[in-house]
This record gives structure tokens, C-alpha cells and sequence, in this order.
């Protein structure tokens, strides 16, 4: 469960690598973030520079960014249809644009299998899904 203040780390070639939750986007009144949800973050921290060789300078992000992200590993554990329990070691966000689309063009790390519906890039771009 993502809540207000909540720091994430991130785990794409974007640039950022801890950001702060700033709203959780959804439907109602809805004030904790789930595996598959949208927020807006704050970056708090970025990468050295040697490891973002790779990624082009319009992509990059700089500390005080105001960017979306979708949440991708929660520490608090959740319960899958099937009745499997899964639960990840951090809390873990890609960050997105306003279409939906991942910023960085590789994914570092386990994403969650619940993504599969709103954003199959991201899940492309995975190494492995759990």
C-alpha cells in the first residue's frame, strides 16, 4: 500500500532512483496505491551519470521533477484471485507519461504479473514477471 510520502524506488533507465508519492490517481476517494495503479511523484534522488549512458537527454529526469508513475512491487502483501499471496521485498514504481508509456527504455527487476492488463510495455520490457 503506497500512501502520501511515500518514497519508491525506481527501477527503469529513466534517470531517477528514489521517488516521493505525491497523490494516488484513481477512482473515488481513494487514498492508498496498489500494484498497477497510477501516482504522481516527486524524484528525490537520481543516478550517477555512467549509468545512464544510454538513455537520450529528453528522457532524463532531474531531482524536483514532477513526474506519473505506476506502481509495479508493494512490500504489503496482496492477495491474487487465484488465492496465491504475493508480497515483494521494496516498494517499486516505473515512471510513465501522460499516455501511459515508460519513459526508460529498460526495466531492471521483477514487475508484477497484475500489470498484464493496462500496461503491457512495461510488462515487454521486464525480465521477469512474478
Amino acid at each position: 500500500m503506497i500512501y502520501l510520502k511515500s518514497i519508491l524506488n525506481v527501477i527503469d533507465n529513466s534517470g531517477a532512483a528514489l521517488v516521493e508519492c505525491v497523490n494516488v490517481l484513481g477512482k473515488g476517494n481513494k487514498t492508498a496505491g496498489r500494484v498497477g495503479d497510477r501516482i504522481v511523484v516527486v524524484v528525490q534522488s537520481i543516478r550517477s551519470a555512467k549509468l545512464l549512458a544510454q538513455t537520450s537527454a529528453q528522457n532524463r529526469v532531474q531531482r524536483g521533477d514532477i513526474r506519473h508513475a505506476v506502481i509495479v512491487r508493494t512490500k504489503k502483501e496482496f492477495q491474487r484471485h487465484d488465492g496465491t499471496v504475493v508480497r515483494f521485498d521494496d516498494n517499486a514504481c516505473v515512471l510513465i507519461n501522460k499516455q501511459g508509456e515508460p519513459i526508460g527504455t529498460r526495466v531492471m527487476g521483477v514487475v508484477a504479473r497484475e500489470l498484464q492488463q493496462g500496461y503491457s510495455k512495461i510488462i515487454a520490457l521486464a525480465p521477469k514477471i512474478a
